[in-house]
């Protein structure tokens, strides 16, 4: 796969991940739109190839369903970002635009789970008072782990009860 065919393929999972795929997009109408931007943006340039995918290998680590809606989320917000700074006079822009604008205002806010995943890396483990705090919560951590744990353990028993697999 080239680096010119990635922003087809993140976009297509996050059509498909989103539950707008084979619904009201058009996906050989957006290839056709995404080539436009590729020419605009000339991503043919050599540097493109240049460190590998930007998106595309970030999605390898997750797995599970909400967890790709998370990311996916991120990233139909970058995509925002970097199309409200286009000239969206031109109906290929502005035709991406409105359609991850759709997919974003269908998704949950992961933005909040974003940051609360930043601010826990940033904390300073090594420093004492962090440590006391830390030391404090620990319990509580455990106890919500349990809980966690608890959970999946009485679903999956569910599940096995009454599939007769």
């Amino acid at each position: 796969m080239t680096c010119q065919t990635y922003s087809l393929l993140i976009l297509s999972v996050i059509m498909i991940y989103f539950g707008h795929f084979g619904n009201s997009l058009n996906l050989p109408q957006l290839q056709g739109d995404i080539d436009q931007l590729k020419a605009d943006f000339n991503s043919s340039h050599s540097d493109v190839a240049d460190g590998g995918p930007i998106f595309t290998d970030k999605l390898i680590n997750w797995t599970e369903r909400n967890e790709k809606r998370i990311i996916l989320s991120q990233i139909v917000s970058m995509y925002l970002e970097m199309l409200e700074k286009t000239d969206r006079k031109k109906a290929h822009a502005r035709h991406i635009f409105e359609e991850l604008y759709t997919l974003k205002a269908s998704l949950p806010d992961g933005l909040q789970k974003v940051k609360d995943l930043m601010d826990l890396s940033k904390i300073q483990m090594s420093d004492l008072r962090i440590q006391r705090k830390a030391v404090n919560e620990l319990f509580s951590v455990l106890q919500k782990l349990v809980e966690t744990s608890t959970s999946l353990k009485r679903k999956r028993s569910q599940f096995q009860r009454r599939c007769k697999c």
